[in-house]
């Protein structure tokens, strides 16, 4: 048993011995006869964004197999807003490799991730996961590297306020408990999250302490390992389901909207990106310094970053979170270890091996790792977004990079080393949307890069944009200035997105 094997937290992986992309329908057969599991449940995400769920109860083994085997029907009209109910049919069928134990159930359970097929048993072309998976294949294709990508995760948790250890506004980074607030339902979700496949790097407080009134506001963030991007998708969404229930079983409300209380900064997603070829990292080069591919690719993301608002900021409140001093950005630039910027390139470990060393002089034996950690980070995305089609647009916008003869000029005039919220008036960039209204227009605009090779069908494309215009929040900011009590209207209502 190899290591990744024996120490993974999944019960699945342990139990079969093998890693999660060589499950079989047999293996999910074996697992469920041998641990007593008496419920299979599928799990697929809707057009809003958010895990639907169906469950089976186990009959016997042949409806088992038939139900791994050929998946179930559903009606897509109440699942996409997208299809008519005259011809709303589909099927789901399950991704094995997607499986895990379901921790809350009633009843000892499996659950598995599903894709979403036509009548035809042909990919739906407007499922979330399809279009991520196709911007994937041509990105692969035509570039011959894969895009590996990891979110961070930032939610509230709302309570009564809490005087003991009170906490400090806006002084919540890093904090440990007393002083910071239900460090135990992270935890307990960040454990339950692994166990489900998720690969988590680390859990923290954030920033964000906010009390209002005889409540108090408590912001966490999880963050992960960089995955391939389809299942980057897979464990975002799965950790909000979680980290939901593990918040209601606390008795706790969670929140990852983009806004939950007016004059405070809300919850970002940021997602950091890399690319891969032959299991190397592709955002470097042989000295260590970032690479020509990394720039073209940050080009291609700042190409397209005001039409990617559209996937990854999808409510009216997620252009309250896009203003100066919100900790969020609002112009298209990059930078080095810049938080003031929309992209950012962190810190990935070039050139500084010999730390371990410096404070443990009794190690002796150095560390390696060919796929070095250096990615690049989109900061501007929410969390009412739709991971699949923000991933996938994120996908497009790499490849647009790689493609473009334009791109590294584009990011040498966008490169900025100050902070951008103090030089704003001298730097004359680019800005992004300020409402839905505008990221419709912008994603109408830059269509034919997400429509190329069909990765977008252009009714989706329609669709979205109409979507996002129906909010009608045109200069929403400057209409609702002053008036306290329509803002906090408008932030209660998207409270619970995405």
């Amino acid at each position: 048993m190899n290591d990744q094997v024996a120490l993974n937290p999944n019960k699945l992986v342990r139990f079969l011995n093998k890693p999660p992309e060589e499950f079989t329908r047999k293996d999910l057969i074996t697992f469920i006869e041998k641990n007593d599991i008496r419920m299979l449940n599928f799990r697929y995400v809707g057009g809003d964004g958010k895990l639907k769920l169906l469950n089976f109860i186990i009959n016997d083994r042949r409806y088992l197999d038939k139900i791994l085997a050929v998946g179930e029907r559903v009606d897509g009209s109440s699942l996409f807003s997208y299809i008519d109910a005259s011809a709303s049919d589909l099927y789901v069928v399950p991704r094995y490799r997607t499986a895990f134990v379901n921790p809350f159930c009633q009843v000892p359970a499996v659950d598995v991730l599903c894709s979403y097929f036509d009548k035809h048993g042909k990919p739906l072309d407007i499922a979330p996961e399809n279009i991520l998976k196709k911007a994937h294949d041509a990105l692969k294709a035509r570039t011959g590297m894969k895009l590996e990508a990891l979110g961070e995760l930032e939610f509230y948790l709302s309570s009564e306020l809490d005087k003991i250890y009170a906490i400090t506004p806006q002084k919540g980074y890093h904090e440990s408990h007393p002083f910071a607030k239900w460090e135990m339902v992270r935890v307990e979700a960040m454990k339950l999250i692994s166990e489900m496949g998720g690969r988590i790097k680390y859990g923290h407080a954030e920033v964000g302490n906010i009390v209002s009134g005889d409540w108090e506001y408590v912001q966490h963030e999880i963050e992960f390992l960089p995955v391939d991007v389809q299942d980057a998708a897979d464990q975002l969404v799965v950790a909000k389901w979680v980290i939901r229930e593990v918040a209601y079983k606390h008795g706790l409300e969670v929140s990852f909207a983009p806004k939950i209380i007016v004059g405070h900064a809300g919850s970002g997603l940021h997602i950091h990106s890399r690319l891969v070829k032959d299991g190397k990292n592709q955002m470097v080069d042989e000295t260590g310094a970032l690479s020509v591919t990394a720039k073209k690719m940050i080009g291609g993301l700042l190409e397209l970053a005001p039409s990617l608002t559209a996937f990854g900021n999808i409510v009216p409140t997620s252009y309250l979170r896009l203003v100066p001093h919100q900790e969020a950005p609002t112009n298209v630039c990059w930078g080095d270890s810049n938080r003031s910027v929309l992209v950012r390139v962190p810190l990935g470990w070039r050139g500084v091996d010999n730390m371990c060393a410096e404070v443990n002089p009794q190690e002796k034996e150095p560390f390696h790792d060919p796929m070095a950690n250096q990615t690049v980070e989109l900061r501007s995305a929410d969390g009412s977004a739709n991971v699949y089609l923000l991933l996938a647009g994120i996908a497009v916008a790499a490849r647009r990079g790689l493609e473009n003869p334009e791109s590294l000029k584009l990011a040498e005039k966008l490169y900025v080393s100050v902070n951008v919220g103090k030089h704003q008036a001298h730097l004359n960039l680019p800005q992004l949307p300020a409402s839905c209204y505008e990221a419709a227009e912008r994603l109408l605009q830059d269509r034919a890069f997400y429509e190329q090779d069909g990765i977008f069908p252009p009714a989706m494309i329609d669709g979205l944009a109409a979507n996002l215009k129906t909010f009608d929040d045109k200069q929403l900011s400057e209409r609702l200035f002053g008036d306290g009590d329509a803002l906090m209207h408008l932030v209660n209502k998207y409270l619970h997105c995405g």
